[in-house]
């Protein structure tokens, strides 16, 4: 897509820079007003995302036709990253709502599109998704008892749902629910409830490692809602999961990205400092090993996001090329915020720096959006069906041949 006279590269590239600096000179300075739990850290992060509308910095990657921004996935890349150098910039920017703008916009009835979908990619709606259970396995979709039963076209929910993120200021939830008792390919369907519909709790808040980041434990006792209120049809429930997740993991990894950068920045300041000319920092074989395998992490994991996204905007097959995106920027904000820690001393444990908080959040990475251990079992599985006896393995596209053999 053409912006003005501009190559979309160029539009992307001075739209990174833009994000970069209202980042920089708005959000990052508020972050320990933004780390509170009370109203004024919500009015803050409101009154921000008001400032953001007004310098054309939100929504950067909404459907085109509601952004006057960027339509393509490889070009918002470097944008998504740097909205990703705070953590509360992904609200505050609109792209926490990205995925869900796509999903409403693509399969959610008319109803559904103006009550929730029209606010959502205008800022005034926040939006979340159910998926994980207390009882159930969230890598294993056969386990999940949340059920949803249609009479007289309602749909009554009932279970539970936890580790919900912005469930407790959200708008909708968009749950995953038994719909049948069928095979799980068709017994799983998306229902969007809002969540002042009577029966809708929030049991608890969740604080991951000590902190709240906002996931909560939520309940469905018979909540009610229109049949219109599914997304696409009954029982297309993993065909949609799956498609969230393919462009979920790639968002998010880009963000991590941005947080990966920023430690990485922190440890390089920390070298130049007059503590660290003193402490002769840049001297020290470790030190530079250190800024080498932090750079060498974020370069690698870059380049598999860009790989992806380059397949998803062409509408190849790219299950694994996500999935390793996904570990490996994982990998390079853990271990950035790690070596970036171990530069800056004990101050780097201290609330005197972001360090401690990206710690945190780098470790929920490898849980969060798919465990680790799933998702490398899953790629070394896919990766010995592709290179089967017989089987035509392309190093370069290696979800291919998985998606010619499932035709």
């Amino acid at each position: 897509m053409m912006i003005g006279k501009q190559h979309p590269a160029f539009a992307a590239n001075e739209l990174a820079q833009r994000v970069r600096r209202f980042v920089d000179d708005h959000i990052l300075p508020s972050e320990p007003l933004l780390a509170g739990e009370d109203d004024s850290a919500r009015k803050l992060a409101g009154s921000l995302s008001g400032r953001a509308r007004e310098a054309s910095v939100f929504g950067n990657f909404y459907p085109p036709e509601h952004s006057d921004h960027l339509a393509n996935l490889t070009d918002y890349i470097a944008v998504a990253e740097q909205e990703g150098r705070s953590e509360y910039a992904p609200g505050i920017l609109g792209a926490d709502a990205t995925l869900d703008a796509y999903m409403l916009k693509r399969h959610a009835s008319p109803v559904i599109r103006e009550r929730f979908f029209l606010p959502l990619v205008q800022g005034y709606a926040v939006s979340s998704y159910g998926m994980s259970e207390p009882d159930s396995i969230g890598s294993i979709p056969a386990t999940m008892t949340c059920r949803a039963e249609l009479r007289d076209g309602i749909w009554h929910i009932t279970g539970r749902k936890w580790f919900i993120c912005r469930s407790q200021v959200a708008d909708f939830v968009t749950v995953v629910t038994r719909t049948t008792d069928g095979p799980v390919a068709q017994s799983l369907s998306m229902i969007v409830v809002p969540t002042d519909s009577p029966g809708f709790e929030v049991v608890r808040p969740l604080p991951l490692l000590g902190r709240d980041q906002g996931q909560a434990e939520l309940a469905f006792n018979d909540v009610q809602v229109p049949y219109d209120h599914v997304l696409g049809q009954p029982g297309q429930g993993i065909a949609l999961m799956q498609e969230r997740l393919g462009l979920g993991r790639l968002l998010r990894s880009a963000h991590w990205l941005g947080q990966a950068q920023r430690c990485f920045e922190l440890m390089c300041e920390r070298v130049h400092s007059p503590k660290g000319h003193l402490a002769r920092l840049a001297d020290k074989q470790l030190v530079r090993a250190r800024i080498y395998r932090v750079y060498r992490g974020i370069a690698t994991a870059r380049a598999l996001v860009l790989d992806a996204a380059r397949k998803f905007d062409a509408g190849i097959a790219n299950s694994i090329e996500v999935n390793l995106a996904k570990l490996a920027a994982s990998d390079a904000v853990s271990e950035a915020a790690d070596n970036a820690i171990q530069v800056m001393g004990a101050e780097g444990l201290s609330d005197w720096t972001p360090l401690a908080n990206i710690y945190r959040n780098a470790r929920t990475t490898h849980i969060l959006d798919g465990t680790d251990d799933a998702l490398i079992s899953t790629i070394g599985r896919q990766l010995l069906n592709a290179t089967a006896p017989g089987a035509s393995f392309d190093p370069a596209c290696p979800s291919l041949r998985l998606s010619r053999a499932a035709e």
